[in-house]
């Protein structure tokens, strides 16, 4: 069985940092990739970050480019998404979810609980 959760949210001001943090089980990194998404009321869920281990690959989305930075420790099959310099917009329920396969411009499969982030500024 495929679990993940997601934890690290928290209330922060404009311009600080946090990270959050998504741990798996039924599953290794290296053959599945691993996304961030996240979603704000009333606006639709939308891909922050991705990550597969199996070619080294990285996606970000423009709306967090130069701020976050997403990485992975395979020896604790935890993925980690750090976030710097958060602006209020990125207030949003973040989710982490995996892949069907090492793609993450494919579909995801599994789906881990949110964890809120709130910026204030």
């Amino acid at each position: 069985e495929v679990q993940l959760q997601a934890f690290g949210g928290g209330l922060v001001q404009a311009g600080e940092y946090l990270r959050l943090s998504c741990t798996a089980s039924g599953i290794t990194f290296d053959r599945y990739a691993i996304g961030w998404f996240r979603q704000a009321p009333g606006k639709e869920r939308e891909g922050v970050s991705a990550i597969s281990e199996a070619d080294g690959s990285r996606f970000y989305a423009d709306s967090v480019k130069g701020r976050f930075t997403i990485s992975s420790d395979e020896a604790k099959n935890t993925v980690h998404l750090q976030m710097a310099s958060l602006k209020p917009e990125d207030t949003a329920l973040y989710y982490c979810a995996s892949a069907i396969n090492s793609d993450y411009e494919g579909d995801f499969g599994f789906w881990g609980q949110g964890t809120q982030v709130t910026v204030s500024s």
